[in-house]
């Protein structure tokens, strides 16, 4: 007698590390409720931090594991879902301990600061490795709500109640725009699958319901765009960023970009691969309207989180030419720069965060004089502004360049030379940063607090990492091409 085959086939060991975050997560909750609160950022925050690098090293361990799969095909492990958690753990563990100086400041260091933290890492995570509409759809909601509340979570504050409630507004939006496409493919494809709607794709079912195809794939692409805040679905970014507390917009500003370019990676680059044709078009109309965002509209702010936002906009227009051009340079080009992105973000956002335990605000012109009274401070942001422009040789010069070559070989040149000319554009307001720190005289008062050890820590290694991948980009790209090369 054959054994019957299980209805459905589970392998929680390939989920280990999201099994960990979440228990800890739930766990974290309940000792903040029983501590004191003289014991609760020492204890929850510790705990997190811990679990964190856990989860670094369990990944790390695992190394480069072919294609394998769980629950139906619902959930995947594969060299890319690894890369991409990698990112997203350091993503939130290095904003964490660049803040943790400033959240005992402003007493924000409370048990959910921590637990929503974590649980929207295990929403980016689920993302990373979806196989499936559902299972992407839960790790994009988890990975959302907490992040709605992260930004209201200054209770007092006016703009971070706006930041949380404007983001929650328009991202349900967003999500309605999702499940509306994600409806649609399921009506004619009969799957949420990404394997299987990839599938009927690639046959004849696809002529035959060409229509409601194009707008179940155009509501996905504008759902999923959102989330990264590409233009024209940008518009929640700016007051997100300058509204929230600065750690959380630090955290926004990188994790959820990497968990969401990983959805758009498994949902374009597999499920509707068949239709590169179609989407990559709209795509690059996003990407030049999000090039021409993020140059143009970041000159004329004066808030430096604001322009930063703007900034993002900027960069995810560029991620969005390698995404276009596909191909192993394409995939290559937009891991690279995904990669370095998150440093020199995270690094740029934590010098803000240092400044601001001192007194020092958001506005550009609080950075008057850096350069004379703090110098290395002054140096590491000009090192993150320097290389945000792609100036060489500094990391953020090896991103753009490898997505302008990608481009450029998949017969994209009209975008490749738009992307040049918005880069150049763009390194205005990054220099004029610099010149304000360099060349300005400092108030006498500003600048006397001491670095805190673990965000200096933090920041000084996202520093060193722009400098060595813009110096030795093989240290980085031997990884990314590893991981393209075993990703289909």
């Amino acid at each position: 007698m054959t054994k019957p085959a299980p209805i459905l086939d589970m392998n929680l060991a390939l989920m280990a590390p999201e099994i960990l975050i979440g228990i800890v997560a739930m766990l974290l909750l309940l000792l903040g409720a029983w501590r004191s609160a003289e014991t609760r950022r020492e204890l929850v925050g510790g705990l997190a931090l811990l679990t964190l690098a856990t989860c670094l090293i369990i990944l790390w361990k695992e190394g480069m594991h072919w294609p394998t799969s769980t629950f139906n095909n619902q959930y995947v492990v594969d060299p890319f879902s690894g890369f991409m958690k990698i990112l997203m753990l350091l993503a939130t563990l290095l904003p964490l301990m660049i803040s943790w100086d400033y959240l005992q400041q402003h007493n924000l260091d409370t048990p959910e600061f921590f637990v929503l933290t974590l649980f929207a890492l295990l929403g980016g995570m689920m993302m990373a490795s979806s196989g499936d509409f559902i299972s992407l759809y839960l790790g994009l909601e988890l990975m959302s709500l907490s992040i709605y509340v992260l930004a209201a979570s200054r209770r007092d504050n006016a703009l971070s109640n706006e930041a949380g409630l404007k983001y929650f507004v328009l991202g349900s939006v967003a999500s309605g725009l999702l499940l509306y496409g994600i409806s649609l493919l399921y009506g004619v494809t009969g799957s949420t699958q990404f394997v299987e709607i990839q599938r009927f794709l690639a046959g004849e079912g696809l002529e035959h319901s060409r229509m409601v195809i194009n707008l179940g794939v155009t509501l996905v692409l504008a759902g999923l765009s959102f989330k990264v805040a590409a233009a024209p679905f940008h518009m929640w970014a700016p007051d997100v960023y300058e509204g929230a507390p600065t750690p959380v917009t630090a955290f926004m500003a990188a994790m959820p970009k990497v968990a969401a370019f990983s959805a758009f990676y498994r949902v374009f680059v597999e499920a509707f691969a068949p239709m590169h044709a179609y989407w990559s078009n709209v795509f690059q109309l996003v990407a030049l309207l999000s090039l021409a965002v993020g140059a143009i509209a970041a000159i004329a702010q004066s808030n430096l989180k604001r322009m930063l936002a703007y900034s993002s906009i900027g960069h995810v227009g560029y991620i969005l030419i390698g995404l276009v051009a596909g191909g192993d340079m394409g995939h290559q080009g937009v891991l690279v720069y995904l990669t370095i992105y998150v440093f020199m973000n995270i690094g740029a956002f934590g010098l803000i965060l240092m400044l601001n335990k001192e007194g020092i605000g958001d506005n550009i012109e609080d950075f008057k004089g850096l350069g004379h009274k703090r110098p290395m401070l002054a140096l590491l942001m000009a090192i993150f502004m320097f290389s945000m422009a792609g100036i060489p040789p500094l990391a953020g010069f090896i991103g753009k360049l490898y997505i302008f070559m990608a481009a450029v070989k998949a017969g994209y040149l009209a975008l490749a030379i738009a992307g040049v000319i918005f880069s150049a554009i763009g390194a205005f307001y990054y220099i004029r940063v610099v010149k304000v720190i360099y060349f300005d005289q400092p108030r006498e008062e500003a600048f006397q607090m001491p670095v805190g050890a673990m965000g200096g820590v933090a920041v000084a290694v996202c520093a060193a990492l722009v400098l060595v991948w813009g110096v030795f980009p093989a240290s980085l790209t031997s990884t990314v091409i590893l991981t393209v090369s075993t990703f289909r």
